[in-house]
């Protein structure tokens, strides 16, 4: 019996200490295409190069291919999570009842065959040797024949033809801003393998992940098409557009049409639309950053809208920047795409324009997804709160600057969506996948406004200097490789020196909330007390009878520490003691908790007594 203890316990510190221990890789993918597009059909033949990197320690007998476009067909994944989600989105369905009794219908379902998109793989080789692969909906599965070793590469070559769907969500053709083509998930992409495994996730209408890599795309498109989207031209002189050194002549094939060819490094996504009547406009930011913008031309208010809003991104990024870190590429595109905002790699797509403070504000919030979503680039299907919300963080902090708001606290509105998802019964753990959240409201106020909270609730844990600390170095180290939320909670220990695995874990594990009330005055004495589940350290101020102020902190004791500050610091709050008392020198005229209610405590009301 002692000998098989004995054994059991060397087995579990061989697994503690060395099934843990890998140090660090990533997959790399290089894509070479070329496309031929149809502007009358919407439809393209692609060609595609593909040269896979297999940086893990596995061998993979396996790959897989998402193959978006598909997922705009009747009876799709994505069709049938709208049919079936409690509200769906009023982007993708139309609403065949009232408000009061609604009856919404997936706009999907209802597409005719030239309507539908679709991604269809007519051949596929690895290594020159013609390879089985299998379709399911948005997704394809290869069986290689031959494994890929660790640290060896493989060459995929395809064709295949595609079909741009009528536009529904960020892709598609002749969207309501008039945009012909918003060429987003519009090639067939390899799925990203990790230390996770594969992450060959359905498209039902969220967020991507994706393999960095060098793209080389070629793109053979009607002449009077201007192109805009990710990447740097090659061939300026011989497109024009608003790309070409005036300088210089122009070197214009004759015939139809005009081939484009960009190049993208390092970068784990290629997106990009074209239209007839675009109207192309350049200006330089910091760091010798080229700006694009493209925005039609038929509407004047609009057009003076998008006039003002180089310089207000000129702006972001060098508040980005500075609060973040360095935008590591030399090109950043502001499109025209006909749908609210969505980020993608060197370019953002947006709708409408009429509306200059939304125009102003949407550009804020996607161009800073270029630093959280493209640099770092967690994997959103599992963790969107962690660039939706950090995006949404320091996006409303750029607005409050840039845009003199004088808000002081910027994220404000990020805590009332908070409470109203708390009072509604609908919130679930911020681990939910972002797909499978039971409600729509449920997934775009967590990821967005509880993620938001996450990191302004983690500078009144913290401190606001260390938070800001904290974002940089977070940046730094993490940039270029799939940071999860480990990464951001081991950041801010190692800057604070505070321990904080309690605030990873409550806040973004559970749905357990924050309540702290002043139970008593009584003379000298205060007594607080947690009503909620989540335990916090506190910020208190105290007025006497005399007119004098204090302000206090009390640090939460499995912290082992507290944050910088000019309060006076008592003794520490373990979570498991419901109340806590203070004696005071003086009489106590009145109490306040959190002052500048920077904590997500859900009760204000209870945090002050007189």
């Amino acid at each position: 019996m002692k000998k098989n203890i004995s054994l059991f316990a060397i087995l579990l510190f061989s697994l503690q200490t060395f099934g843990q221990s890998t140090s660090y890789w990533q997959q790399h993918v290089d894509y070479t295409m070329e496309i031929d597009m149809d502007v009358e059909n919407y439809q393209f033949e692609g060609k595609q190069k593909l040269v896979y990197t297999n940086n893990s320690p596995d061998q993979l007998n396996e790959v897989f291919y998402h193959l978006q476009f598909n997922a705009f067909q009747p009876g799709s994944e994505m069709d049938i999570r709208l049919q079936n989600v409690s509200d769906p989105d009023g982007r993708m369905s139309i609403n065949k009842g009232t408000k009061e009794n609604p009856d919404f219908e997936s706009r999907i379902s209802t597409l005719k065959p030239n309507e539908i998109g679709f991604q269809k793989v007519i051949s596929l080789k690895q290594d020159g040797k013609t390879v089985n692969f299998e379709v399911f909906g948005s997704i394809m599965k290869v069986n290689l024949n031959t494994p890929i070793a660790s640290g060896k590469k493989s060459t995929f070559e395809m064709e295949f033809k595609g079909q741009v769907p009528v536009h529904i969500r960020r892709s598609g053709r002749n969207n309501e801003d008039g945009v012909a083509l918003s060429m987003a998930q519009w090639y067939p992409k390899l799925a990203e393998y990790d230390f996770e495994g594969w992450h060959a996730n359905a498209y039902i209408g969220r967020e991507f992940h994706g393999v960095w890599g060098d793209f080389d795309l070629t793109i053979h498109i009607d002449k009077e098409y201007t192109i805009g989207g990710s990447g740097y031209l090659q061939n300026p002189q011989e497109v024009g557009h608003g790309y070409e050194d005036k300088n210089k002549k122009l070197k214009l094939p004759n015939g139809d049409k005009l081939t484009w060819h960009f190049i993208a490094p390092n970068v784990h996504d290629f997106t990009w639309a074209a239209d007839p009547d675009y109207i192309h406009e350049k200006v330089m930011g910091e760091n010798d950053v080229e700006l694009h913008f493209f925005y039609k031309n038929d509407n004047q208010k609009a057009i003076e809208n998008w006039q003002k809003l180089p310089e207000k991104t000129q702006q972001f990024l060098s508040y980005f920047n500075k609060h973040i870190g360095p935008y590591p590429y030399k090109q950043y595109s502001v499109i025209q795409g006909g749908d609210g905002g969505m980020e993608y790699a060197m370019c953002t797509l947006l709708a409408g324009g009429e509306n200059l403070s939304s125009l102003i504000g949407t550009t804020a919030h996607e161009f800073a997804h270029s630093w959280f979503q493209f640099v770092l680039a967690t994997n959103e299907t599992k963790h969107s709160w962690m660039d939706e919300g950090f995006t949404s963080y320091i996006s409303s902090a750029a607005m409050n600057e840039v845009m003199d708001q004088k808000k002081e606290n910027a994220n404000s509105r990020s805590y009332g969506g908070y409470f109203y998802l708390v009072k509604s019964g609908k919130e679930e753990p911020l681990t939910t996948f972002s797909d499978r959240y039971e409600s729509n409201m449920a997934y775009g106020i967590s990821a967005y406004s509880k993620g938001s909270i996450f990191l302004s609730q983690l500078g009144y844990v913290i401190g606001k200097e260390n938070l800001d600390r904290t974002i940089k170095k977070y940046y730094e180290e993490f940039k270029f490789k799939h940071p999860i939320p480990n990464d951001i909670k081991r950041t801010a220990e190692k800057v604070s020196g505070l321990q904080l695995e309690w605030y990873l874990n409550y806040w973004a594990g559970t749905t357990k909330v924050i309540d702290y009330a002043v139970s008593s005055i009584d003379g000298q004495k205060i007594v607080l007390e947690r009503k909620g589940t989540m335990p916090m350290p506190i910020d208190l101020t105290v007025t006497y009878d005399d007119g004098t102020t204090v302000d206090f902190n009390i640090p939460l004791q499995m912290m082992y520490g507290h944050k910088p500050t000019e309060a006076k610091v008592l003794d520490s709050w373990s979570w498991v003691n419901p109340s806590y008392t203070i004696d005071t020198d003086k009489k106590v005229l009145s109490v306040q908790i959190d002052p500048k209610e920077l904590m997500a405590d859900i009760d204000r009301e209870n945090n002050s007594m007189k």
